[in-house]
């Protein structure tokens, strides 16, 4: 609560106690500032530290208003102790510029996002002067809606263009421009689309490597449809991470990708069978030389287009064009592993995270890497020594299954 005096020389002064029980005092300067004026100024003290103190970060209408129309002196004053934030000179277009100039973007792809999002931002806010502490929530669900009616935009890019532009509304927040993100309380939307969604068949993979014209694509295929790999990953592969750890029985696969997630950054994955035979054809006709298992392309920086001349390959197969197919091809296999392997397993081999229970709860143990080298597979999370206690019948049951 604050409260209210007028000194004798007519003076007046709230006073209140701040976030760390420190009593602080506001005068008003001069005689020109009437009993109402002074009341109406506790009321909104009396407001905006509560909010402060409780880290409420919703607005008082009435409050907020009547601190947008009162004298410059009460904003300053408020302003003075952190009690208001004063309006942004800084515009839409400050915003991007110090945003792309200043903040650590790690990789050319990734700033690439940051570009499409601004210029998807500038379609809507096309006055480039228009300040950012004017923006509002509205206007920004405005934008969102604006963006899906134009039809050239799926629900998956509006959504990751809406998460990219929080983190720069977010770093203007840390950089004091604003008080909040206009873009906060804003949903993404959904980041997949099941229309897109399509299972590549384990007759299906067969057939795609039989229509393949070189080893290099027949490798490439299977490291994306058995290992799970992403395009990036089967271009950084070396022949020196195969054939690893216990019984040389896995592969280590490195995602730039993943470089801000450490713990994802390298994975080692089962040498399935069907990977097995494909690299040893393949090393059985490459230089001896050769650093990376895939030669066919020089690009190793991501930049490679791998989707065209694989569906070049689907049609010759007889499936035609697949939509997204290194996408739907380590979806697919994902999709196995867990029924075959367990959740855990498929969160370690394919490098992306579970839920919380199964990351911290569920152990990829060594017998599960050996039964995938050996062509085995493991009835879902259960142990063999936990099979083993269960009646004959369901064990035939969950085999069979």
């Amino acid at each position: 609560m604050a409260t209210l005096r007028k000194r004798k020389n007519g003076i007046w002064e709230i006073q209140f106690w701040d976030e760390y029980q420190c009593r602080r005092t506001i005068t008003l300067s001069g005689r020109k500032f009437s009993e109402r004026t002074a009341r109406q100024f506790k009321d909104a003290v009396e407001v905006l530290i509560d909010k402060k103190i409780n880290g409420d970060p919703t607005k008082h209408k009435p409050t907020e208003e009547w601190v947008e129309h009162a004298v410059p002196e009460i904003r300053t004053k408020l302003a003075k102790f952190g009690l208001w934030q004063k309006p942004s000179k800084h515009t839409v277009k400050d915003l991007w510029d110090e945003f792309l100039d200043r903040y650590t973007i790690k990789t050319d792809s990734t700033r690439k996002t940051y570009l499409d999002a601004r210029r998807r931002f500038d379609l809507f806010f096309t006055k480039s002067n228009e300040l950012i502490a004017r923006l509002t929530k509205d206007r920004m669900e405005e934008w969102k809606e604006f963006l899906l009616a134009t039809g050239m935009y799926g629900v998956p890019t509006v959504a990751g263009t809406i998460q990219k532009t929080k983190t720069v509304f977010n770093w203007a927040k840390e950089q004091k421009w604003i008080a909040e993100s206009p873009l906060k309380g804003v949903m993404d939307g959904d980041f997949r689309n099941p229309a897109k969604d399509r299972e590549v068949t384990m007759v299906e993979y067969q057939r795609l490597l039989d229509a393949c014209h070189c080893q290099d694509w027949r490798t490439i295929i299977t490291l994306a449809r058995i290992g799970g790999l992403r395009p990036c990953e089967i271009m950084v592969l070396r022949w020196s991470d195969i054939g690893i750890g216990e019984g040389k029985s896995r592969f280590r696969v490195f995602s730039r990708k993943l470089n801000a997630h450490e713990h994802l950054r390298e994975r080692e994955v089962p040498l399935f069978p069907e990977l097995l035979t494909e690299l040893d054809k393949l090393q059985t006709i490459s230089d001896g030389d050769q650093e990376f298992v895939i030669n066919r392309y020089s690009n190793r920086d991501g930049g490679v287009n791998l989707v065209q001349p694989f569906n070049t390959i689907a049609r010759r197969a007889g499936i035609g064009d697949v939509i997204r197919p290194f996408d739907n091809m380590r979806a697919s296999r994902a999709t196995e592993i867990e029924r075959d392997y367990g959740a855990k397993a498929e969160s370690v081999w394919l490098g992306h995270s579970q839920k919380v229970a199964k990351k911290f709860y569920l152990m990829v143990t060594a017998d599960i890497y050996d039964a995938a080298f050996a062509g085995e597979k493991v009835v879902s999370s259960v142990s063999k020594a936990e099979l083993e206690l269960l009646p004959e019948a369901t064990q035939i049951l969950r085999v069979a299954s």
